[in-house]
């Protein structure tokens, strides 16, 4: 194994400064666990009727993979390649109500699930069409109205996200409703983990975070860890918005702030009183990452409390310590640390993961 992380915190050394250095490693994350993972796609409401499909690039700039939502004629939701198999041109470009998936190239059609419609001058073509004319199709799966595909995965949905599925069974995920005004995106001049190792521990937030610090109750912070997610529960200071939990739920009779859920590799699922800010981290190269902030609102008075300008200023605090820290990790006498036992069990969870994919 390349990189070693020891299970027992108490005992183990961060993954050392060479991990966020190796163009090797960057790749082999991108072309083998990037690949595998469920990547967050969007909201349900991205396809607002029969008959419509939503073009999109799977991690633009990294895995690069055009994909197409569609919702066919008999309401059933797909995810497809959104390149056609003649040739590899692109089939749609811009959402909308679509008869058919049809190529600008040379005419080759397709219907709304995928399967070759037609395509002309193709008469003598011999075993035409075959499997390899239909667009392949990508496993598609839900978290409440949230979508989530992947392009080779190697570990069922369920497997992954259970624990989400567990805990949050009585949150409204149905009543929400994605606001773009609200939501950004934003470069950051970081390798991608170390983005991640800063989000993965509540340790450094009376340091860096002093609103948010009054939020929340710092003795109280804590995170459980799971096989491939894990939760930061960040319970309420005196006076600061509070969830109203049900008597079935596993926290009712705490004060709960937020839930900080992450989920291997590169997800951010940020739970509030007001709604949900999922963040995804796309990698863009060994020097730069792309995080983008997807707010979703309750329509009704839940959603007062949700203030853009603290999510956006708790994001700015955050940047200014990473992309010094991914300067920090080029030092030639930097090497690697440890782990604090108590405060940084998400960050340990995550490098041990990563320690386990990369040969």
């Amino acid at each position: 194994m390349a990189y070693f992380v020891d299970k027992d915190i108490r005992k183990a050394t961060t993954l050392p400064a060479s991990f966020y250095k190796s163009q090797v490693t960057f790749n082999q994350l991108l072309e083998q666990f990037f690949v595998s993972s469920w990547q967050f796609i969007g909201h349900n409401n991205l396809l607002p009727s029969p008959s419509y499909a939503y073009p999109f690039m799977l991690l633009e700039d990294s895995l690069d993979e055009p994909l197409v939502l569609v919702r066919d004629k008999e309401d059933d939701l797909r995810c497809l390649s959104n390149v056609c198999t003649h040739r590899g041109m692109f089939l749609i470009d811009q959402p909308g109500k679509y008869r058919l998936l049809s190529c600008k190239y040379h005419g080759r059609a397709f219907n709304l699930d995928g399967q070759f419609r037609s395509m002309p001058e193709f008469q003598t073509a011999e075993n035409f069409p075959s499997e390899m004319d239909h667009l392949p199709k990508l496993p598609l799966k839900r978290l409440g109205d949230f979508l989530f595909t992947a392009l080779e995965p190697t570990l069922d949905f369920e497997t992954v996200f259970q624990p989400i599925l567990d805990r949050m069974a009585w949150f409204p995920f149905e009543d929400l409703v994605y606001h773009p005004e609200a939501s950004r995106t934003y470069t950051i001049k970081t390798h991608w983990a170390l983005y991640c190792d800063n989000y993965l521990e509540g340790f450094h937030v009376p340091f860096v975070h002093p609103s948010l610090n009054n939020a929340l109750d710092y003795k109280e912070y804590d995170t459980e860890i799971f096989d491939y997610c894990n939760l930061q529960l960040g319970v309420a200071s005196e006076g600061a918005p509070s969830f109203e939990l049900p008597k079935d739920s596993l926290d009712y009779g705490k004060k709960i702030l937020a839930y900080y859920w992450w989920v291997f590799p590169n997800l951010m699922l940020n739970i509030y009183t007001w709604g949900i800010s999922v963040n995804i981290v796309e990698p863009i190269d060994l020097h730069t990452t792309r995080v983008v902030f997807k707010t979703y609102l309750f329509e009704d008075e839940r959603s007062k409390d949700f203030s853009q300008q603290d999510l956006h200023d708790t994001e700015m605090e955050d940047e200014e310590v990473v992309e010094r820290v991914h300067k920090g990790v080029q030092s030639s006498l930097y090497q690697k640390g440890r782990f604090s036992p108590t405060k940084e069990k998400g960050v340990h969870h995550f490098h041990r993961l990563l320690s386990q994919v990369v040969q």
